[in-house]
């Protein structure tokens, strides 16, 4: 039997998880069954007993989605996961799965906008506290903590600026405290960044993004300690049903297979495509993690294995000057998903951040003429022909 987990993640990517019918299909079987029958009432009894192994309902779990977990929980080293139907019913099932009335909530003010109104709404109106922090400034979780804070909630690099928060040093504050942290790794992608490794307790993933990276159909993911999943999302997750749609996982794991050759490919794509930006005139600014002008450069080479897909810049002339641009280009296409194979603009502003005060915008330095860019798989120069055609116009 091999033991998929000392493999390398490109053949984890393509092995691992694989549970074959008695038909010994290539390619993993897609199971669109909502229940299950048993051999005989003593078997069903003990199935919901948990005294014996095997599947009750697909809202709980399903052959097929059960293989991308297992797949993921070997590509991000967790010992245990949850699929879910999407990135944000990931991200809330992970925060309130734990949570009650009276609770305290940290969370990093950089976060995407959905994000944000979980944890500065939605959490409120159950009694749950927050407090939003500059996640990228160390001091300021350890001063923000309170005897009944329990959880820490940030992404890195973070939506859409790109900036990064020091996850291990994060991941010591709060292991010193009990505090359980929580983070949305959807930027780095685990090829780019393990979290686990880094000292973090749960890893949420909107598999929307990378993971299926063709623009196909939506998931999530949760993943962490078997111990934690089984204690504080096994529950939640059963009775709320945020369960991923089997279609859907099996559509991801195809994604799975080339996640890591897209990534790479992407990252060094936007690494050449960021140095171009940085040397145009209409360009103010271009916040890009593998480039040495970072503000955090030195913490991206600490804990990332490259500088990520996405790119973020300013162009001078605010709102107007960035909705010409995008309006000019041909070949990358305005659209709000990222990590996709096709290269796509948003103008964060008016569409993923729109619900945010301008206040709460400029303190994550999303700007009226920020774009967010996500590299997809043309070729660079063809990306950087289109990008300078639109803003010479």
């Amino acid at each position: 039997m091999v033991d998929y987990s000392k493999l390398h993640p490109e053949t984890q990517l393509v092995q691992g998880g694989i549970n074959r019918s008695g038909f010994g299909e290539t390619s993993e079987a897609l199971f669109l069954t909502q229940g299950f029958v048993y051999p005989d009432a003593e078997a069903a009894e003990a199935r919901f007993k948990g005294e014996e192994p095997g599947f009750i309902y697909s809202r709980y779990a399903n052959p097929t989605v059960d293989m991308f977990e297992k797949r993921m929980c070997l590509l991000e080293g967790a010992e245990d996961a949850r699929a879910t139907a999407s990135g944000m019913a990931a991200v809330s099932a992970a925060l309130l799965c734990q949570l009650e009335a009276g609770d305290h909530i940290v969370a990093a003010r950089q976060l995407f906008g959905s994000c944000r109104w979980v944890v500065e709404t939605l959490a409120p109106k159950y009694g749950i506290e927050t407090t939003l922090i500059d996640g990228t400034k160390t001091e300021e979780w350890e001063a923000a903590c309170r005897p009944n804070t329990k959880v820490f909630f940030f992404e890195s690099p973070t939506n859409p600026t790109l900036a990064l928060i020091d996850i291990a040093a994060v991941a010591q504050i709060a292991k010193a405290k009990g505090i359980t942290t929580v983070i949305d790794n959807v930027f780095a992608t685990p090829i780019l960044q393990k979290p686990l490794e880094l000292g973090i307790d749960v890893v949420c993933y909107s598999a929307t993004k990378h993971i299926d990276g063709q623009g196909r159909c939506l998931g999530g993911i949760v993943l962490s300690s078997k111990a934690w999943i089984n204690e504080k999302l096994h529950d939640y997750f059963r009775h709320t049903g945020p369960s991923m749609s089997p279609f859907n996982a099996w559509t991801l794991l195809k994604g799975l297979e080339t996640l890591s050759l897209r990534v790479e490919r992407q990252t060094a794509s936007a690494g050449k495509i960021a140095d171009w930006l940085a040397d145009q005139n209409a360009i103010e600014k271009v916040l890009y993690p593998g480039r040495d002008d970072h503000p955090q450069a030195a913490l991206a080479k600490k804990q990332m294995a490259g500088g990520s897909t996405m790119i973020c810049f300013e162009l001078k002339g605010g709102k107007d000057a960035a909705f010409a641009f995008e309006n000019a280009l041909e070949i990358i296409r305005i659209s709000n998903n990222l990590g996709d194979a096709k290269s796509l603009i948003t103008h964060p502003t008016t569409t993923t951040h729109k619900n945010l005060t301008e206040e709460a915008r400029v303190e994550q330095g999303i700007m009226p003429g920020s774009v967010r860019l996500s590299i997809g798989l043309e070729h660079p120069d063809d990306l950087i022909a289109d990008l300078d055609r639109a803003l010479g116009i």
